[in-house]
């Protein structure tokens, strides 16, 4: 049962409000004892021309309901304390009815493409990576609960004037043999020699551009190259990416659009919006704004001609109803400029195209850099977090079966859950040793409160009966008050695009449910012993559903 929908229908029989309206104003009381719901009467005010207090009173006199234990005025807020044992009953049944589908719910459909990871060919993955790979993964989890169709996407960076400089870059230093032996550690170890002699012979650069230029235009020897790199590129990310447990509906990356630019540049052209600027082709965006960069002076393609590419590709091929692109915050004025540039060209689609904008990791402070060389290699960090969470179960639970999988399921998503727990915009320092950790606001704290109330029901070894859920001491009432909340957590985080609202949950739902375990005898034989059962059960499957939204496994030991 879903009390905060109670509460607005019960108010809305005494106001002359919208439902909706009503929803949002419903405030949670800062102090448990003034009740579970309020409704603050200030919006009634100039509407009635009365004292907000004594609207509250009336309104409060009005309704009664046997869900509630006491609806009463406080001030200007009608306050709503919800009956405990009822609220235990209804959630209990809702969670172990439904299970892992508890808190599915129909709030859109159709198809959602979504634009994350994206690495470039050639670089290793690194931390940076990690950001838009798993906040895209997690919001296309979530997306599905609510009813929307995710293609994962990862368009990757295998175009553009780095490859004329990585191309360059080998026929200098490199050879055939060292790339095969370790193909992205040698071709980085390339590239970035090649920004540090670029610093000293700028030609170098010219020499990168007419590279490029040659493998723009066919020929057949750059494009041996770059094949064989982008191949040896794929394949270790696609080993970094089963580490994350992260799948992709198409790699359509930017060299994909190669053949679909002209006809944009066509287009832009016959509908008037192409001006030369400085020997550019452009589109002008208003005296204010920066005018969208189409082609270069010397003819060829940008981010812009290959994303308005691939934004019509998908429209195209997907008839989305969103289309989401998970990149970082210093991206913003780019994906403003290619709404704009869809929006002149007559797609009012475009109006549903959302950049998902993330902040940066930093260590010691500092920026992760591709191009100096100051970068942290994902694949590192995910054997090392392994390492650790390996060292702790070792530490805690040396007899544990399945040892090495507990570990790899503890250190890989102790680094997921760490970057999805801080809320996309920030920017956060990364520390290994903290991330890890089994107690704090961590990973591995939630999957070892799921993991501990997995151990209470072997241990217990009852078949729970779905008669009787009532509970009514406080800390089962916080527990299942929590577990009630799933529902709106999941909408909130789906609206928001923000998976930190569902790990802040599955951190806060774990104290609770700890604080439970500290504080009540759960196995005593008694005649709450079912109903108490049934609480741990439905911890465990909103907890395991919480982190699988976060793309973060759950074992059941640990």
């Amino acid at each position: 049962m879903d009390f905060k929908q109670k509460v607005v229908d019960l108010v809305s029989e005494q106001v002359d409000l919208p439902k909706e309206k009503i929803s949002m104003l419903i405030e949670r009381p800062k102090n448990a004892k003034m009740g579970d719901y309020a409704f603050p009467a200030f919006a009634l005010a100039k509407i009635e021309h009365k004292n907000p207090a004594l609207i509250a009173k009336d309104i409060a006199e009005k309704i009664s309901d046997d869900n509630f234990t006491s609806i009463q005025a406080v001030g200007p807020y009608v306050n709503f304390a919800i009956d405990h044992a009822k609220l235990v009953n209804a959630t209990l049944n809702d969670v172990l009815t439904e299970k892992d589908h508890f808190g599915d719910q129909k709030l859109g459909e159709g198809n959602v493409p979504i634009d994350m990871s994206s690495p470039n060919i050639a670089k290793p993955m690194s931390m940076g990576h990690l950001r838009s790979t798993v906040i895209g993964n997690s919001i296309a989890k979530t997306l599905e609960k609510v009813g929307y169709t995710p293609i994962k996407i990862n368009y990757l960076g295998d175009y553009g004037t780095q490859f004329g400089k990585l191309i360059t870059a080998y026929r200098l230093w490199g050879n055939e043999e060292d790339v095969k032996k370790d193909p992205i550690n040698n071709l980085f170890h390339y590239y970035v020699k090649f920004h540090e002699e670029a610093e000293k012979d700028p030609k170098l650069e010219d020499e990168g551009r007419a590279a490029f230029k040659k493998l723009e235009n066919g020929d057949e020897e750059e494009i041996k190259l770059w094949k064989w790199f982008r191949e040896v590129s794929l394949q270790e990310f696609n080993r970094i990416y089963k580490e994350l447990g992260v799948t992709f509906d198409s790699y359509n990356g930017e060299a994909f659009f190669n053949d679909k630019m002209q006809p944009v540049v066509d287009e832009l052209k016959e509908k008037g919006l192409l001006e030369e600027s400085r020997g550019a082709q452009v589109v002008n965006l208003g005296e204010d704004e920066n005018p969208a960069l189409i082609l270069k002076s010397d003819g060829s393609s940008l981010y812009m001609t290959r994303d308005l590419a691939a934004a019509l590709y998908r429209k195209k091929e997907y008839d989305f109803v969103m289309s989401l692109y998970v990149a970082g915050g210093e991206q913003t004025g780019h994906f403003k400029q290619l709404k704009q540039v869809l929006k002149k060209m007559g797609y009012d689609w475009s109006d549903n195209i959302h950049h998902i904008p993330f902040g940066l990791i930093t260590q010691g402070g500092k920026k992760l850099s591709t191009r100096k060389g100051n970068v942290v290699f994902l694949d590192q960090v995910l054997k090392d977090a392994v390492s650790l969470a390996e060292q702790q179960i070792e530490e805690k639970n040396p007899n544990l079966s399945n040892k090495e999988q507990v570990a790899h399921d503890v250190g890989v998503g102790a680094v997921v859950f760490h970057d999805l727990k801080n809320d996309r915009m920030d920017n956060f320092d990364f520390d290994l040793e903290e991330v890890v950790r089994f107690e704090g606001d961590t990973g591995p704290y939630v999957q070892y409160t799921n993991a501990r109330a997995q151990s209470i029901l072997r241990k217990a070894n009852k078949k729970i009966s779905m008669d009787n859920l009532s509970l009514n001491d406080d800390w089962s009432f916080a527990v299942a008050k929590a577990l009630a909340d799933f529902p709106a957590i999941v909408e909130k985080a789906s609206e928001k695009f923000e998976p930190s609202i569902i790990a802040k949950y599955a951190l806060d739902l774990s104290k609770k449910f700890n604080k439970y375990y500290a504080n009540v005898r759960i196995l005593d034989e008694d005649d709450q012993l079912n109903a108490r059962l049934a609480l741990v059960r439905a911890t465990s499957i909103v907890l395991t559903e919480a982190l699988r939204l976060l793309g973060v496994n759950a074992p059941k030991e640990m």
